[in-house]
């Protein structure tokens, strides 16, 4: 795949910066090629557009690429908890009758960009790999709505499926939680939501990559605070459009790595990737050994030439890491759910 036309109309016109792609041996080469790509456009950083055009970026990315969406049926439903409406998507294996397990899937995109086209073909995999139908949460973005809108429908939908899972075709007492980035943070936090209100019951958690934290200034922050894709500036932009409230960021359901090991204490089991070339790496294993300290069956997985969401983006669909990274996603939600 030539990584660089590929994303030439997509992302250059969309004048993506130069801090995204500074060379950094180990990094694997294909994921390079697309790095010199983004870092091509010469342009603003992704921080200093406007939310709309920040989407845009995601959305060309992910476009740019013919990826495989067989093998499942998506279909709509529309919730009513609490006097709002939260709109999903349930995804299943077609052609597959009965009622399945079943793992809620929150995006990622810095709480900003992110919807269900640029996640599809990630919830596709998942779900083909793993025999599970995915329900996918339409949370409200930010600056939109602001923290804690979002959270709070992610758990409401959590618990809507778990209480009603047959209107959908799903199981819900076979029932886990799934996201990338802040998605994982997301699936975290609804972890330990259904900790504290004694529901639902959860069996497994996946967290790809997640934001656990809300410092800046560890050590895979310094060391890949620009020239990887995600950079720092654009995580304090996303932060900054989540809350800019010192007191609400330090929350357990916004920052879950400072949940007290009483806190999670009992949480699901969890499965916990991280990139070696990311700026998040460190909050998410240390999030990992939070959750094994206070007993949890955690297992943490750090994929080495890897940048932040590399399991999401199509353009670096093809590459194994990615597709083992997926593999071992899926396969866990199948020995957890079944």
């Amino acid at each position: 795949m030539n990584i660089k036309k590929t994303l030439a109309a997509s992302l250059l016109a969309l004048s993506i910066g130069n801090a995204f792609a500074a060379e950094s041996t180990g990094v694997e080469h294909t994921t390079q090629a697309f790095l010199d790509a983004l870092a091509a456009g010469g342009g603003k950083p992704l921080e200093q557009l406007s939310p709309k055009d920040a989407r845009a970026v995601l959305t060309g990315a992910q476009a740019s690429v013919k990826v495989d969406l067989s093998g499942v049926e998506v279909s709509d439903k529309a919730i009513k908890v609490d006097g709002q409406t939260i709109n999903l998507k349930v995804v299943r294996p077609a052609k597959v009758k009965g009622e399945l397990p079943v793992f809620m899937f929150f995006h990622g995109g810095g709480w900003v960009l992110g919807d269900f086209p640029t996640h599809q073909r990630l919830i596709r995999d998942l779900v083909v790999g793993s025999g599970a139908v995915a329900v996918y949460v339409d949370y409200t973005p930010s600056p939109e709505a602001q923290y804690p809108t979002a959270i709070n429908q992610a758990y409401a939908a959590t618990k809507w499926v778990a209480e009603h899972g047959k209107q959908i075709g799903v199981d819900g007492k076979r029932l886990a939680v799934a996201g990338n980035s802040v998605g994982g943070n997301m699936a975290a936090v609804v972890a330990l939501m259904a900790k504290e209100q004694k529901t639902p019951a959860l069996r497994f958690q996946l967290l790809m990559w997640p934001v656990t934290n809300a410092g800046f200034d560890n050590g895979s922050y310094q060391q890949f605070a620009e020239g990887h894709f995600l950079t720092k500036g654009m995580m304090q932009w996303f932060w900054d459009n989540y809350t800019t409230n010192p007191a609400e960021r330090a929350q357990i359901h916004a920052s879950p790595l400072n949940a007290s090991a009483e806190q999670l204490k009992g949480l699901p089991a969890a499965l916990v990737q991280t990139a070696e070339f990311d700026v998040l790496r460190d909050e998410g294993e240390g999030y990992a050994r939070h959750l094994d300290a206070a007993g949890v069956a955690v297992t943490s997985v750090r994929y080495n030439g890897m940048i932040h969401d590399f399991g999401l983006l199509n353009p670096l669909n093809g590459i194994p890491e990615v597709k083992a990274a997926v593999r071992q996603a899926a396969a866990e939600l199948k020995t957890h759910l079944n």
